[in-house]
């Protein structure tokens, strides 16, 4: 037994040995010669924390870094092929990016005999291309965003094994050498943000594969390249080159073009270029490049575009042509001569597509009849005063002369020394048209082209300090991508000085390659260019240096048009791909002249004005006799109607005998259930249209001037998630409003009503139902004619049709908010559970009341739980108190309805909670608004996590504090009515408790 033992520990021994064996003879050693050069070229890059006393090839964290969440742009791997029959690695990739080594490219690589790849993207190494490369069989060279100089050298015509060679964001200068035409294998050659000048040789036509060509913001001179040969190009850059036009009609030959993007062309006037054959192209820009006439009519053959940018030609006639592209995302034809009408389909398009028309020649008689965030219409009209044209601008008239104007670009409200800059938060976006501001506004047009983009991308974010008494003026800026325009109306006739604050706060003074960007823009004053090719950093001599130019202007239509553009020069790829464009941190103006005295100091003035008061006051007492005795007159129900017929409704007028009869008498068994405005029945009319029918209760406190007010504000309500209101009935003392039937009830039922009854709601129904109810409150706040805030979203106020698309409706506690206005101070309405904290506590209304509220409800929605019925225990006060929780315990997902199992998105369920939470944020000013909300559960914005907070909650909005502030409140109502009611529904919630408002004339 002994021996058998031995003998098993024996063989065991032999295994362990030769399976180690193995093992080291699988993962390889580097040659001591490759090793020792990998230390040549260490020395060389200037990169000290490779350790050489591991093996480079076994894929440990110090020669292969995994990826960082913190440093996306960094990489840092060394990649060995292992594969050679004599056991050995050799070196076959180096990635060394974002690492800011401040050394020079290396000749030792040419020692690297299997070398296939490197990427040194985005540090900080000098001097040119070694002559030792043309010896490699390298086939992928990446050394962009550097700051290697001097003319590409003859020698790289040797490198002919090279299928990618990227040289994009460096110092490279002179004329492109003839040999790299010999490069016959590239097919992706990037050249944009150097110095080269020259002409264009015409042996680089012979690079025949490739494809992907990006040549942008370089100085060459002479014609366009002959497109002719390059029939394989996927991707064509040519922006603010130099180059002049026209484009070649040669470019008909790329064919396989999914992506063009040509800009600032030089010389005259020339035609559409001819790309009838590309109907594969889904991105195409053709910008500054001095195009007339009208867009041909092949461009509607391009099914697949989803981005156009016509933008600054000379393009003429109509746009009827391109109404074939529904798969548009974002339409620019800013700054042509488009005339006519504004198509319906265009203003009819769907809010998830922005589509800029500012500075055309349309007709102004077919502006929609509302101002929408996704469309800029920024003087897009013929004639007169460009600035003040367009109903967005005519509904906020201008009342008394301006003489001074400060605007903080892109931050809050800021005070320096007696003079307040007023604060620009809300006006970034890729066609944002900001008309409300009063005495100013701004239009910013333009995308960020590669890469994924968001609100934030259109600010800039200060990352140092800055010395001076302004210094909080250049804590933010504001930034465009194309073209971003101030404009002050109102203002007084005269001389004035205008200042324009910049400070570079991007780019960053060190040995980094973030001290590498170039900014360079244009500057417009009045339509006339004062600034070519402004530098920021380069006129104030470094980053974070206040600037400030000044101008005498000369105001003669009471308004001043200050306008930035970016022309395709500097760089795009520093700190990060796609960032570009025009930035300004501050505006001042300032008249030159003394404004006149608003009052007299005379005796006669003083005679005067007690004249003028008196009249007035004595007319005002009269028209109120008048007014008082036409009341008393006009109280019958019949004159009632009459006024209701003379409002120019956009609903019908129904007879009491047809509600009668298509509710059967009001049958019992008719009965949808009942609120607090009264009773709601379903009927069919004579044509078979399905109606519910709201019947006014008469213990109903709502009067009859303000249920002619509520009909006028919903009668303009156009919206597929609003309720529609058919119209009215006033006869025989009844008080009837006629409403479009919904079939599946209210959400609130099909959420928590009883298991047997259908329909169940599957996700992909939930996060349609939720994005339903958020454009329908975007169309309240900021679409519609009348800007309404709801004050009661909830579930049982969102009902759903057949096809369980959601529709707000009950807007007897509806609000019209005025723009000049922060809030409304008024007494509280609305629903215990749903109400937002500034609201419930203080009577503080905004919109961001309503976002409130939708929180919850999608809260309600990824849950299936009653916000204010759920506690899983006594910890919790409520269902948003839970999902504080699960937030601060990383378990978001936990909050799901368990009825949905594993049958549902994890991605949009995340979303759509961390947007819940954003919206209840106890501080409104950190609540978003609702076109960003909208965007952001769509996918199309990201989630602004830095605002979703729990802690907050812990302090005075602590859901406990809430409760006992509703009790104060019922207990020391002075008001003989109770601040509460139950709503009893029948098939809905079976009571609901509710703040409701004890005056009838609060707004």
């Amino acid at each position: 037994m002994l021996r058998f033992c031995n003998l098993f520990l024996i063989f065991y021994t032999i295994v362990i040995f030769f399976t180690a064996g193995n093992i080291e003879a699988q993962i390889g050693q580097l040659p001591k010669d490759e090793v020792e050069v990998l230390k040549e070229i260490a020395t060389e890059l200037g990169k000290k924390d490779w350790d050489f006393k591991q093996n480079p090839c076994d894929g440990n964290s110090n020669w292969s870094t995994p990826k960082r969440k913190d440093m996306p742009l960094y990489n840092n791997t060394l990649v060995c092929n292992c594969t050679f029959p004599d056991g050995l690695c050799h070196v076959q990739s180096i990635f060394l990016k974002g690492q800011d080594l401040a050394g020079v490219l290396p000749a030792s690589l040419a020692k690297l005999p299997y070398l296939k790849k490197i990427d040194f993207n985005r540090n900080y190494l000098s001097g040119t291309i070694p002559p030792e490369w043309a010896s490699t069989k390298l086939e992928f060279m990446v050394v962009s965003n550097n700051r290697l100089s001097g003319p590409i050298p003859e020698y790289i015509g040797n490198m002919t094994s090279l299928t990618i060679m990227s040289l994009e964001t460096n110092l490279f200068n002179g004329s492109l050498p003839v040999e790299v035409g010999n490069l016959v294998n590239l097919q992706n050659l990037v050249l944009s943000a150097n110095n080269f000048t020259g002409e264009w040789p015409v042996e680089l036509n012979d690079l025949t594969k490739l494809i992907e060509l990006r040549m942008s913001s370089n100085s060459f001179v002479g014609k366009l390249p002959n497109f002719k040969s390059w029939k394989n190009l996927q991707m064509l850059e040519i922006q603010g080159s130099g180059f002049e036009g026209p484009i070649p009609p040669s470019i008909s030959n790329l064919t396989s073009l999914t992506e063009l993007r040509i800009s600032d062309l030089k010389g005259g006037a020339s035609e559409f270029p001819p790309l009838r054959n590309m109907t594969g192209m889904t991105k195409l820009v053709l910008r500054s490049c001095n195009i007339d006439g009208k867009i041909p009519d092949f461009v509607a053959d391009m099914s697949e575009l989803r981005f156009i940018d016509l933008s600054f030609n000379k393009l003429e006639g109509g746009i009827a042509n391109i109404e074939s592209l529904t798969n548009l995302e974002a339409t620019y034809l800013t700054g042509n001569a488009f005339v006519g009408p504004i198509p319906e389909w265009l203003k009819s398009r769907d809010t998830r597509y922005v589509i800029d028309l500012s500075y055309n020649k349309f007709d102004e008689s077919s502006e929609p009849s509302t101002c929408r965030d996704n469309l800029n219409l920024f003087r897009s009209f013929k004639g007169g005063n460009f600035v003040e044209q367009g109903k967005c601008l005519s509904m906020n008239p201008c009342s008394e002369d301006k003489y001074s104007l400060h605007i903080n670009c892109g931050g809050g409200k800021v005070i320096i020394g007696n003079t307040t800059y007023e604060a620009d938060e809300d006006s970034a976006g890729a066609a944002k048209f900001v008309y409300w501001k009063g005495n100013w506004g701004a239009s910013s047009t333009g995308h960020f082209w590669d890469r994924i983009i968001s609100l934030n991308d259109y600010k800039a974010d200060n990352v140092s300090a800055i010395k001076g008494n302004e210094s909080q003026l250049y804590m933010t800026a504001h930034l465009s991508p194309l073209s971003l325009t101030y404009f002050a109306r109102c203002l007084a006739n005269g001389s004035y000085t205008l200042t324009l604050h910049f400070a570079e706060i991007v780019y960053r003074d060190n040995r980094s390659f973030q001290s590498l960007g170039r900014r360079i823009f244009d500057v417009y004053i009045q339509d006339e260019l004062k600034f070519k090719d402004f530098d920021i950093e380069r006129v104030a001599g470094g980053v974070d240096k206040a600037l400030k130019e000044k101008f005498n202007v000369t105001v003669k239509d009471k308004t001043l048009d200050i306008r930035f553009q970016y022309a395709g020069k500097g760089t795009t790829s520093i700190p990060s791909r796609g960032s570009y464009g025009p930035l300004v941190s501050a505006i001042s103006l300032e008249a030159n002249f003394k404004p006149p005295p608003t009052l007299g100091n005379s005796s006669n003035r003083k005679k005067k004005i007690l004249i003028v008061v008196g009249a007035v006051m004595s007319s005002l007492a009269l028209i109120l006799m008048i007014l008082f005795v036409a009341w008393r007159k006009r109280r019958n129900r019949k004159l009632m109607e009459q006024e209701l017929r003379g409002l120019d409704l956009q609903t019908g007028i129904f007879t009491f005998r047809q509600i009668k009869a298509a509710t059967n008498n009001f049958d019992a068994a008719n009965k949808l259930g009942e609120g607090g405005f009264g009773s709601v029945y379903k009927g069919t009319l004579a044509d078979g249209t399905i109606i519910a029918v709201k019947q006014l209760s008469s213990k109903s406190r709502q009067g009859n001037r303000e249920f002619v007010n509520e009909i006028g504000m919903m009668s303009g309500l156009r919206h597929p998630n609003l309720v529609r209101l058919y119209g009215c009935c006033v006869e025989r003392n009844q008080l009837l409003l006629v409403y479009e039937y919904m079939e599946n009830n209210c959400l609130s039922h099909v959420l928590f009503g009883p298991e047997e009854c259908p329909p169940k709601l599957d996700w992909p129904t939930r996060q349609k139902i939720c994005v339903g109810i958020a454009k329908g409150l975007f169309y309240l706040h900021e679409e519609s004619p009348l800007k309404i805030v709801h004050r009661d979203i909830k579930g049982t106020n969102v009902l759903l049709d057949k096809d369980l698309n959601a529709k707000i409706s009950d807007f007897g506690l509806a609000k019209l908010h005025d723009d000049e206005k922060t809030h409304i101070t008024t007494r509280v309405a609305g629903t215990i559970g749903y109400m937002a904290p500034e609201y419930a506590l203080w009577g503080y209304l905004t919109y961001k009341a309503d976002l409130y509220s939708f929180g919850v409800v999608i809260l309600e929605l990824v849950a299936g739980k009653n916000n204010m019925k759920y506690n899983p225990d006594e910890n919790y006060v409520c269902l948003l108190d839970w999902a504080l929780v699960l937030q601060r315990k990383g378990k978001f997902l936990e909050l799901v309805d368990p009825r949905l199992g594993s049958n549902y998105n994890k991605k949009e369920a995340l979303r759509m909670i961390k947007v819940a939470l954003l919206c209840t944020n106890p501080s409104p000013a950190l609540r978003p608004n609702m076109s960003t909300v909208v965007k952001m559960l769509e996918g199309r914005l990201d989630v602004n996590e830095s605002n979703i907070d729990s802690s907050a909650y812990d302090d005075e909005f602590n859901f406990q504090g809430l409760r006992d502030k509703y009790d104060e409140m019922q207990v020391n109502s002075s008001e003989n009515q109770s601040l509460f009611r139950s709503i009893d529904t029948k098939e809905t919630e079976r009571s609901s408790s509710t703040f409701t408002s004890t005056s009838t004339s609060e707004f």
